[in-house]
């Protein structure tokens, strides 16, 4: 996928990209998740009370096929004998089928989320979110909070200790959204950790990456200039634009969720045609992990800030489907002053005071 020659034909709907990309391949991916292999998996585990910090990353305590050979004597840790059963799965592997391991993590939390708390969710999407801040504190390309700074370290520290301890496969490469505190949480999570140096922290920051993209500025992305003045080690795939092309809150314009799912399988499909490695890092957000684990076919798993869900993937090319046209944008309406309050099905109820109009103002 060039991410270029997607930009350049934003007026066709997110779905015929996809299909135009899939097309000139001539093929495209079917995935599937192999569950029973971590607690997130499980319809048991709760996920608003799980923490993967305190459960080995949620991997489940039980044996494989490939122990006999590979640990006879029952001396490896469960994360080595994972590791080697996964390599297997892919030696053994059919022609166009490959296996990942994906550890998606959600950033930390941002003063966006913290806003949004702070005002209540309805009023948020009708009023606050669209603005930059409100004149205390800035949510556009929201940055971290002191507790998402600290649930940054609380990963830092899981990781540094996962790697010593139980011989965690250190990701072969990193990915993260392009949003600062994305970008931030894996910088944080993964720099310092004195990785192997065939396993070298090097992210990549990958536009299709980012959170679903509404008319809120906390999903306006910072120019790649301002990103690479931040953290100027970080890398950006090919095509990658100066500025933010993708935003439209400006139109009063947010991204639709069937499109949302086209573009989630579009940057997994670019990761795994174009990357070799298994074990696959991904600095994202909530909302883009909900809707990769529907595109990977894993059960429902929300994420609170900061927490990851790991999952066992099988990808499989297969011909490419026909082109398929779907509304890309759609406008969304908001309020011109609080008080305003948000209906399901019914959208804005603004006060008497407010108008309802295509931004705020």
């Amino acid at each position: 996928m060039i991410i270029s020659s997607i930009l350049a034909l934003l007026s066709l709907s997110a779905a015929t990209l996809a299909s135009t990309c899939s097309q000139h391949h001539r093929s495209t991916i079917n995935y599937t998740t192999i569950s029973g292999f971590f607690l997130q998996d499980e319809p048991t585990t709760d996920p608003s009370t799980f923490d993967y910090t305190t459960v080995n990353y949620g991997l489940l305590d039980r044996s494989y096929i490939t122990d006999k050979e590979f640990d006879p004597n029952s001396k490896k840790t469960q994360w080595q004998r994972f590791e080697h059963y996964v390599d297997t799965l892919n030696r053994k592997a059919e022609k166009n089928t490959q296996y990942k391991v994906l550890f998606m993590a959600r950033h930390g939390e941002g003063y966006h989320n913290a806003a949004e708390s702070y005002y209540g969710t309805p009023a948020w999407n009708c009023y606050w979110g669209p603005l930059d801040g409100n004149g205390t504190i800035i949510w556009k390309d929201a940055r971290l909070t002191p507790t998402g700074l600290a649930q940054c370290t609380k990963a830092n520290n899981f990781w540094r200790q996962a790697l010593i301890i139980s011989k965690i496969p250190a990701p072969q490469i990193y990915y993260s959204s392009p949003l600062t505190r994305s970008v931030t949480t894996a910088n944080l999570t993964f720099a310092d950790l004195g990785l192997p140096s065939s396993r070298p922290f090097a992210p990549i920051v990958k536009e299709f990456l980012r959170e679903g993209i509404s008319i809120r500025s906390c999903d306006e992305r910072s120019s790649k200039s301002a990103i690479t003045a931040l953290l100027p080690e970080y890398r950006f795939e090919d095509g990658f634009t100066e500025d933010d092309m993708l935003w439209r809150g400006h139109d009063g314009e947010g991204e639709t969720g069937d499109a949302q799912e086209i573009r989630a399988k579009a940057a997994l499909d670019d990761i795994f045609a174009r990357d070799e490695s298994t074990w696959i890092s991904i600095t994202t957000h909530s909302g883009q992990i909900r809707t990769a684990l529907k595109v990977l076919g894993h059960r429902e798993f929300g994420l609170s800030t900061g927490q990851a869900i790991p999952v066992l993937v099988k990808a499989r090319k297969v011909a490419a489907p026909p082109a398929t046209t779907i509304e890309s944008f759609t406008a969304e309406s908001t309020c011109t002053a609080p008080p305003a309050t948000s209906v399901a099905g019914q959208g804005c109820v603004c006060s008497r005071a407010a108008e309802a109009t295509p931004t705020p103002a």
